[in-house]
């Protein structure tokens, strides 16, 4: 028996979570909204679409495109898209812990034996 949960934030309805910071962290560090979608499996247009839809519905861009050309383009996090998401990663991290200890208080091996009677 294991505690399993997940956490975004939201507005009325589901808004940024671990799939939009998981790519947008990609992006920051491979420099390419691109190659970080196909680090995740998933589809140029696809990402493309959802950090379209997350701008939208956040109300501020969360990267800046670099055109191509002989260096390439590729994509930066803007500070904003920076801010928000190093503060859920931060957040997350410490939730995590925090979930992990109320585990162990909780649903320790006490809890476990005590449920196999």
């Amino acid at each position: 028996m294991r505690l399993n949960y997940k956490l975004w934030l939201e507005e009325e309805e589901r808004l940024f979570g671990d799939g939009p910071c998981q790519i947008l962290e990609l992006v920051d560090q491979l420099g390419s909204l691109r190659q970080a979608a196909a680090e995740i499996n998933m589809s140029y247009s696809q990402a493309w679409k959802l950090i379209k839809k997350l701008e939208k519905r956040l109300g501020f861009k969360l990267l800046d495109k670099k055109v191509g050309g002989s260096s390439g383009g590729g994509s930066e996090l803007t500070v904003k898209g920076r801010f928000l998401t190093e503060n859920f990663s931060e957040f997350r991290k410490e939730a995590i812990k925090c979930l992990s200890e109320l585990e162990e208080k909780y649903f320790d091996q006490e809890f476990k034996q005590k449920l196999k009677k």
